[in-house]
């Protein structure tokens, strides 16, 4: 059976749309006229109130000669549920004390399946279906009962520490580092080192995103010392602190910082990634230490290992949204 999809459009596209008409000088009828829609539902595609299907946006884009903007604002993504899945989580949603373990599996599936869409897609396609989603998990879980309810205030703290990832990453900044905050007390209220880290590993991705040194290095150090995290974790978290230490001018605590993360690759090479930072390989701290050795000066350094960090990521990876501060590292170091 072929597997259902589900079009997500980034919430920009309806303002984008008007834009590009108006500068091509166009009414909505004679845009109508050009693309054999009514000039009804164009306005309605203009004011959000209908949803454009991904023929209809690349139709748009070439009358336009938007250069692939529109196109690339409209994905049709799979649905990773079964009919008969949605009904078990309507169910649940209904009768929360009855939640049972085939459904907190499903629930993790769901968000996995997200998590990996989001290496593919915009965050900014991504939330408007992502919010919604984490909302209607974060009220089962406050109403589960039973004892597979501690499994699935897990899937939900996950949920909330990915919601506030898509917001780092589109840089609604206030957003995100109102929901990490959320998801900090509830990575501690299910007692989850791994999740515990990542949500200080989030904050300082940010952190470096609004380019703030003591923030990149207070964030990425809360994570490294975090009680539970894995040693892949520990890695990368150093070696993003020790970029934080070295944008500040403090050589010798980033180098110090560099040198126990390489003390603990040999432990982080023998062990699987937690699920909630599926991304992290033995290779993937190399662009985070690309990083570090650009800041301190070392060009050559940083370059061989952003090189490496880049060639190591899965294909599905490779051009995701987060690599693009990384190959602008690599285009710097190279110079």
């Amino acid at each position: 059976m072929p597997a259902r999809v589900r079009t997500a459009v980034d919430p920009r596209f309806p303002a984008e749309l008007a834009r590009l008409r108006r500068e091509c000088g166009m009414s909505l009828r004679d845009l109508a006229r050009r693309v054999h829609y009514s000039k009804s539902y164009l306005h309605d595609l203009e004011v959000g109130r209908i949803r454009p299907t991904c023929d209809l946006a690349r139709h748009l884009d070439d009358t336009l000669q938007a250069g692939g903007t529109l196109a690339a604002m409209v994905v049709d993504t799979p649905v990773v549920t079964t009919p008969d899945d949605d009904q078990r989580i309507a169910y649940a949603i209904a009768q929360p004390t009855r939640l049972d373990a085939a459904t907190v599996r499903l629930l993790a599936d769901v968000l996995a399946a997200q998590r990996r869409l989001d290496d593919t897609i915009a965050a900014q396609i991504m939330l408007p279906a992502a919010v919604p989603q984490w909302r209607t998990m974060q009220d089962l879980a406050a109403r589960a009962r039973g004892p597979h309810a501690p499994e699935l205030h897990a899937v939900a703290a996950e949920w909330t520490q990915f919601v506030g990832w898509l917001h780092a990453e589109a840089r609604n900044d206030a957003e995100a580092v109102r929901v990490l905050i959320e998801a900090a007390d509830e990575a501690d209220a299910v007692d989850s080192g791994p999740l515990a880290a990542q949500v200080e590993n989030f904050r300082g991705y940010l952190e470096r995103q609004r380019g703030n040194p003591r923030g990149i290095m207070r964030h990425f150090l809360a994570a490294y010392h975090t009680p539970g995290s894995s040693a892949l974790q520990r890695v990368g978290d150093a070696v993003q602190a020790a970029h934080g230490y070295a944008l500040l001018g403090d050589r010798a605590a980033a180098e110090r910082l560099l040198g126990e993360a390489s003390d603990l690759t040999e432990a982080a090479e023998s062990e699987s990634p937690p699920l909630a930072a599926y991304w992290l390989s033995p290779t993937f701290s190399r662009m985070g230490l690309g990083l570090a050795y650009l800041a301190l000066g070392d060009k050559a350094t940083a370059a061989d290992n952003l090189r490496a960090g880049l060639r190591g990521l899965p294909d599905d990876q490779r051009d995701a949204e987060w690599t693009t501060e990384y190959r602008q590292a690599l285009t710097v170091a190279a110079a």
